[in-house]
C-alpha cells in the first residue's frame, strides 16, 4: 500500500520537473539569438507505481510523480544532412560567381577603353596612314596606337594573373581553416563522448560541432558519419578527414604563377599521404579557377597577342618604309604577357615598293581587323565565352541560394528559438512550480493533523 508520505514525495518531484522546465526555457531564451543554437526541450516520463506484486502489498494504481528524463535538443538530422548539401553547392557557385565578375572586371568589355576599342583604333590608325602615307604625325599615332593594344594586352594578362595568385593565397587561408575545423571537431568528439558516458547533457557542444560541420561543407564539401558514441566521422572525397578523436590535416602544392598553372598544376592532397584531393565546395570552385578557369582565359589571350603579331608581321615585313627598308616586324613577342611594338614611326612599311610614297601595303594592314579568323574574331570569342560563362553562373548561383535559403529557413523554424513560444513554456513550468508547491503544502497540513492532533477529541 502506498505510504502516507508519499504525496509529499510525488509533489517534491513536480517541484523539480517545474524548476528544470523554468532553466531550460531560461537557456532557450538566453540564447534566442545565438548563432548555431538549437532550441531545447525537457523531457518528462511519469513515474508509475510498482509492477511487482506482493502479498500483502496493494497498489494504489496512482503513480509516484514525474522524472526528468532529460533534456533534448530539437534539431533534424535530415535537414542538417540536407543543408551541408546545399551549403556545399551554394559556396561552389557563389565562389565561381564573384571569380567571372572580377574576371569580367579585367576585359571590361564593352567600354572606351577596353582591349576591342583599342583594336579597332589600331586599325583605323592603318587606314589613316594608307590615306596619308607621308605624313609623319599619322604614321606616329599608329605606333602610340599600336603600343596602346599591346599595353592592353599585358593589363589584362597581368589582371588575371593577379586574381591567379590571389585566389591561390586565398586556397591556402581555406585550406588552414579546414584543418582548424577538423582539429576543431575532434576536440568535441572527444569530449561529448566522455560526457555521455558520464551522463552529462551535451547539447551546446553539439551545436558548436555542427556549425564546423557546415563550415567544412561549404570550405571543402565534407560529409559526416555518425557512430553510436556520439561521435562524429568526416569524410572528404571518400577519404576520412576526422575519425573520432583524430583528424588528419590537408595541403597545397604547386604552381605559384599563372604562367606555370599547365606545367605544375596546383594541387590538394592529403598531407600524411601526399595522395590527391577532389575538393568541393569553395575549395572545388579554387581549384577549377585555379587549374582550369584562369588558366584557359590567359590562354585565349596569349592566343590572340600571338595571332595579332603573326597577322601584322607577315604583312608588314613585306612592304617598306620612308627610308626603304624591308623585313622588319611591326610587334615583337607572341604572348599577351610579352607583345610589344618594334618600330618607329619611320619604321612604319606602308609602301609595296622601295622608294614610293603609297599606302598600298598600310591599306591591306588595316582589313586584317576583319578577318574571320584574325585577332579581333578571336578576342570576340573570349569575351562571348565568358559572357555566357559568368551568366550561366549567376543564373545557377541565383536558384541554389534560393534553394539554400529555403532549407535554412527550415532548420531555424526547426532549431529556432521562438521567444512567444517560450514565454508560453515559461509561464507553464511557473504555474506548474506553483501547483506543486501547493500539494506540497497542503499534504504537509494533512500530515500536521495526522501527526499532532489525532486522539486529542474528548480531552
Amino acid at each position: 500500500m502506498a505510504s502516507t508520505f508519499s504525496g509529499i514525495s510525488t509533489a517534491l518531484s513536480g517541484l523539480y520537473a517545474a524548476r528544470r522546465g523554468l532553466d531550460v526555457a531560461g537557456q532557450n531564451i538566453a540564447n534566442a539569438n545565438t548563432e548555431g543554437y538549437s532550441r531545447q526541450r525537457l523531457s518528462l516520463q511519469s513515474v508509475g507505481g510498482s509492477t511487482v506484486p506482493a502479498m500483502y502489498a496493494i497498489d494504489p494504481g496512482i503513480g509516484n510523480g514525474v522524472a526528468v528524463r532529460g533534456v533534448d535538443r530539437l534539431r533534424s538530422s535530415f535537414l542538417e544532412a540536407r543543408a551541408r548539401v546545399e551549403h556545399t553547392q551554394n559556396a561552389y557557385l557563389t565562389a565561381l560567381r564573384e571569380a567571372y565578375v572580377r574576371i569580367e572586371d579585367v576585359f571590361a568589355e564593352p567600354s572606351d577603353t577596353s582591349l576591342q576599342a583599342l583594336l579597332a583604333d589600331f586599325w583605323a590608325g592603318w587606314d589613316d596612314v594608307a590615306n596619308h602615307p607621308g605624313d609623319l604625325a599619322a604614321r606616329s599615332q599608329l605606333v602610340q596606337r599600336g603600343s596602346v593594344v599591346a599595353d592592353g594586352l599585358r593589363a589584362a594578362y597581368e589582371g588575371l594573373n593577379s586574381q591567379w595568385r590571389t585566389l591561390r593565397t586565398q586556397t591556402e587561408a581555406y585550406v588552414r581553416d579546414v584543418n582548424e575545423s577538423a582539429a576543431a571537431v575532434a576536440q568535441l568528439n572527444q569530449t561529448i563522448k566522455r560526457a555521455e558516458a558520464a551522463g552529462m547533457v551535451v547539447n551546446e557542444l553539439a551545436d558548436e560541432r555542427d556549425m564546423h560541420l557546415i563550415k567544412l561543407a561549404q570550405l571543402i564539401g565534407a560529409t559526416a558519419v555518425w557512430r553510436d558514441d556520439g561521435t562524429v566521422d568526416v569524410l572528404v572525397d571518400g577519404s576520412t578527414l576526422v575519425s573520432g578523436g583524430s583528424a588528419r590535416q590537408l595541403e597545397v602544392v604547386g604552381a605559384e604563377q599563372i604562367s606555370d598553372a599547365t606545367s605544375n598544376p596546383v594541387v590538394l592532397r592529403w598531407a600524411d599521404t601526399k595522395t590527391p584531393v577532389t575538393p568541393g565546395g569553395a575549395l572545388g570552385a579554387m581549384s577549377e579557377l585555379l587549374g582550369e578557369i584562369l588558366p584557359g582565359f590567359a590562354a585565349a589571350l596569349d592566343e590572340v597577342a600571338a595571332t595579332l603579331a603573326d597577322t601584322v608581321n607577315a604583312q608588314h615585313m613585306v612592304g617598306y618604309d620612308v627610308d626603304g627598308g624591308t623585313g622588319r616586324p611591326f610587334f615583337t613577342g607572341n604572348t599577351a604577357s610579352t607583345i610589344a611594338v618594334a618600330v618607329t614611326e619611320r619604321e612604319v612599311a606602308v609602301a609595296s615598293a622601295p622608294g614610293t610614297v603609297d599606302g598600298s601595303n598600310a591599306a591591306k594592314l588595316a582589313e586584317l581587323g576583319k578577318l574571320t579568323d584574325g585577332a579581333d574574331a578571336l578576342y570576340r570569342k573570349l569575351v562571348v565565352d565568358l559572357g555566357v560563362a559568368a551568366l550561366a553562373t549567376n543564373r545557377r548561383a541565383e536558384i541554389q541560394a534560393q534553394v539554400t535559403a529555403n532549407v535554412d529557413a527550415a532548420r531555424l523554424a526547426e532549431a529556432g528559438v521562438n521567444l512567444d513560444e517560450e514565454m508560453i513554456n515559461l509561464l507553464a513550468s511557473q504555474r506548474a512550480y506553483e501547483a506543486a508547491a501547493r500539494v506540497l503544502t497542503t499534504v504537509d497540513s494533512m500530515l500536521d493533523t495526522l501527526i499532532n492532533r489525532t486522539g486529542l477529541v474528548g480531552r
